[in-house]
């Protein structure tokens, strides 16, 4: 099947027709590269403006800055196209669901006219550096810092984890610079960071468990020279920006674990019915049955919150806590439905030339990145 049958209710016809066109490109550009890519652990360059003269990145991103002006669903279409058509890992939603926002909302006019028309063609690829070596969900805790030196910031530290840190040209770089402000929060501030800049440099594309060809890095930062200007909105706002806008990226891996798990039970539906065990398809024994309704009841459901979501964060109305709760119950469901997808494939699912193997090894990190799961459930429990 394709998502088409999902009969959805937060799209118009407008996104439905956008879809065709993002089905097209990951059939074509995407999925046959994909042992390639995985076995560089990188994502070419080049891709990158194909996709931009098709739309694919920053939808969102105003036409006077050279983008489409379109609303977040669109986003969501082409997350879901890739999610659901391929399962390399390209870096395209970081740059178009998060990256992009924080320019659009808090950058200065000369920061948007120079970094967003290139973000949209594909001429830039960004990055977002919160992670270090010590700290991981506790931001307030980083130790990066960017100290005035006249008109410039002197940037020192270490990040980690970092998406398209391989090929990044501009990254965001989260930093105290205030590192004695009580409290800790509001002497955070984020602050671009190019990559030609002397004293960057990138460490090891880092070898993961899944997710092969996204490039996941180390980058340094030893006395890196950036003009005062290079801040993103006001010094000392840093964290507050980053919360406001985590809720666009949670509710972003939600639809990727979502769409991802559908893919999974979809092929594990049609593997099922060609594989044979004591004569018969394995469909036909009624434990495989039963797992596959329980998981297809969940994703039906899943759906519908998907839409629910999505509807009210093109409105502005989902709150923080509502966007923690879809990232927590659709990776988790992800988790799931990976788990069990691949029980049924027997020892051909330990196999990695078999599709579940791979997504097995992917969906691992959607309980981690963007927040872990036990992260969503404090910040929900604190409302409560």
């Amino acid at each position: 099947m394709s998502l088409d049958a999902l009969h959805r209710t937060a799209y118009n016809e407008d996104h439905e027709a956008f879809r065709s066109t993002v089905r097209q490109f990951v059939v074509k550009e995407i999925e046959p590269n994909a042992d390639k890519w995985d076995a560089e652990g990188l994502v070419p360059r080049e891709v990158w403006p194909k996709a931009g003269e098709l739309g694919l990145l920053c939808p969102t991103v105003p036409e006077e800055f050279g983008g489409l002006g379109l609303d977040f669903g669109y986003n969501a279409i082409i997350n879901e196209e890739f999610g659901y058509n391929t399962d390399v890992a390209t870096g395209f939603s970081l740059q178009t669901d998060i990256v992009a926002n924080y320019i659009i909302q808090y950058g200065s006019e000369e920061q948007k006219k120079q970094w967003l028309p290139k973000m949209v063609s594909g001429e830039v690829i960004t990055a977002i550096a919160m992670t270090e070596p010590g700290t991981g969900s506790d931001l307030q805790g980083m130790r990066t810092t960017a100290k005035k030196d006249g008109n410039h910031y002197v940037v020192n530290g270490a990040k980690t984890y970092i998406t398209n840190g391989q090929n990044a040209d501009l990254i965001l770089v989260c930093c105290k610079t205030d590192p004695d402000a009580n409290p800790a929060y509001k002497g955070v501030s984020i602050v671009l960071v190019e990559a030609d800049r002397e004293g960057f440099k990138r460490g090891r594309n880092l070898d993961k468990v899944g997710l092969d060809a996204a490039d996941t890095s180390e980058l340094f930062f030893e006395d890196v020279r950036v003009p005062i200007t290079n801040c993103l909105g006001q010094e000392g706002m840093g964290f507050i920006y980053l919360m406001s806008e985590l809720p666009q990226e949670r509710l972003s891996i939600a639809i990727g674990a979502q769409t991802g798990a559908q893919r999974s039970f979809d092929q594990t539906v049609e593997f099922v019915r060609e594989r044979k065990a004591f004569g018969k398809p394995i469909l036909d024994f009624q434990n495989t049955r039963f797992v596959l309704a329980d998981l297809k009841t969940k994703l039906q459901v899943g759906w519908a919150h998907i839409d629910w979501a999505l509807a009210r964060h093109m409105k502005k109305e989902l709150t923080p806590e509502e966007a923690s709760a879809a990232k927590l119950w659709h990776t988790e469901l992800q988790g799931e439905v990976v788990d069990k997808c691949l029980q049924l494939h027997g020892g051909a699912g330990f196999m990695n030339e078999y599709p579940i193997a791979k997504q097995f090894r992917g969906a691992r990190v959607t309980r981690i990145f963007g927040g872990t799961s036990e992260i969503m459930k404090e910040l929900i429990g604190r409302k409560l």
